[in-house]
């Protein structure tokens, strides 16, 4: 998706910047189960009381991903009512997507308490909305708090008390409904040429700061995971197998970020595309490959932006949540950037993504679980993989399967796949994990 009016070279790097720090936030443990907590303190604040009962309705993809994943700061608890719970006992709104960080053990137990109350919190699987919808309805002393979040983690579309809008609308809530495309309508303005011009001579300065916490964070928790044995250990795994080897280091780097975050680490991680997994794959792999080629440290900057941008960009065609797994697109960005700092042309970086898509872009989300480091790292293969075919004037080529003629059009033919094509297998990955098909 591109402009047919092209951009001053200050308003694009205003803009891609503005799109850097949109993206580029902090978020502790996964950001569907954060999401719910972030609806219950709102609804909670909006109360003035803690709620003595909750409504709580998801989208199938909010059920999906909160299902198997531990609630960051809960002692190990699961599931979208304890999310909503300890988010309504404990949390401050004021934090976002950090809403769970102030939590105490007074708050953890008080959670586990309401956990055992009947009828204290209901969730119900909400149909025909957009993928990631959260409704939070909560009743206290009379009164009725409800809150609506849709479209993106933090995107509040309708905060009301008594039926009285505080914040967006009821008629707000509708326009989600009726909205025919989850794409953000600035992003239609990137492109992989823009992209690359901008991380080659672009001002991003006003982006740094955000840059500079993506690495620092999410190196932090990458550190954690391979130090500590959080979940399926998949990035200790791979280090103590071939831990020499650059691409293994990179494959690791990644995983074991999520193998900690997956599994209930507290430590924030800044995310993109709304999620914290994909946050860490476009940042390690480009951390370890910088490291390999000797790439001073603007220069890494300036490759991890063009990471996460053409994350961005791939991830923007498809929507906030799908049954494609969101890892491929960070990825792209990761292979993107690692053939961009080896000195790769325009043609060669294009190469990458291409040959990444066409490897790896049938990968279903079933959720968000400790399987997710491992989905990680052979996302990782194959932009490491695409890199190098790259690298030596190798890639796949139009016609084969959903390859297009140039890259913007493979993208864009993948992104089809995912928000349309994959629609059906949504709901079925839904129904099998939820148990209403047997197989």
């Amino acid at each position: 998706m591109t402009t047919d009016v092209p951009l001053d070279t200050s308003a694009r790097d205003r803009l891609f910047c503005d799109i850097l720090n949109r993206e580029l936030v902090c978020a502790l443990g996964c950001t569907e189960p954060i999401a719910v907590a972030y609806a219950a303190a709102l609804a909670r604040e909006t109360l003035g009381a803690e709620p003595e009962r909750m409504q709580v309705g998801c989208s199938g993809n909010i059920i999906k991903n909160v299902k198997s994943v531990t609630v960051p700061n809960s002692g190990g608890m699961r599931g979208i009512e304890a999310a909503a719970i300890l988010g309504a006992v404990g949390g401050d709104p004021t934090s976002s997507l950090e809403v769970l960080e102030s939590v105490g053990e007074d708050d953890l137990a008080r959670c586990r308490e309401l956990l055992q109350t009947p009828g204290m919190c209901e969730v119900t699987l909400e149909q025909g909305v957009p993928n990631l919808y959260i409704k939070v309805v909560a009743e206290a002393d009379g009164h009725t708090a409800e809150v609506v979040i849709a479209n993106h983690h933090t995107n509040v579309v309708l905060r009301a008390l008594d039926g009285e809008e505080l914040q967006g609308s009821h008629a707000a809530v509708q326009g989600c409904m009726d909205a025919k495309t989850s794409a953000h309508e600035q992003d239609e303005l990137l492109s992989l040429d823009a992209i690359m011009d901008f991380a080659r001579t672009g001002d991003i300065s006003a982006a740094r700061e955000a840059l500079e916490r993506q690495i620092s964070l999410n190196s932090a928790i990458s550190d954690e995971g391979l130090m500590q044995p959080w979940g399926a250990q998949v990035g200790k795994t791979l280090l103590a197998s071939r831990g020499e080897d650059v691409a293994c280091r990179a494959r690791a780097r990644a995983a074991a970020g999520s193998d900690a975050r997956m599994n209930g680490c507290s430590m924030p991680v800044v995310i993109v595309c709304g999620s914290g997994n994909q946050g860490i794959t476009a940042c390690m792999p480009v951390v370890e490959y910088a490291r390999k080629f000797g790439v001073p440290h603007e220069g890494l900057l300036r490759a991890l932006a063009l990471s996460d941008l053409v994350a961005v960009h791939v991830k923007s065609y498809i929507g906030a949540l799908s049954a494609f797994c969101g890892v491929v697109c960070a990825a792209c960005g990761a292979g993107a950037a690692i053939t961009w700092m080896a000195g790769g042309t325009a043609e060669q970086v294009g190469a990458t993504v291409v040959n990444t898509l066409a490897n790896v872009g049938g990968i279903v989300c079933d959720g968000a679980k400790s399987s997710c480091a491992a989905k990680i790292s052979a996302a990782v293969d194959a932009a490491i993989l695409g890199h190098d075919m790259a690298m030596v004037g190798r890639s796949f080529h139009a016609g084969e399967g959903l390859v297009q003629q140039t890259v913007e059009e493979t993208i864009a033919s993948m992104g089809y796949v995912g928000r349309v094509g994959m629609q059906p297998t949504d709901v079925e990955i839904l129904n099998i994990m939820i148990g209403k098909t047997r197989v």
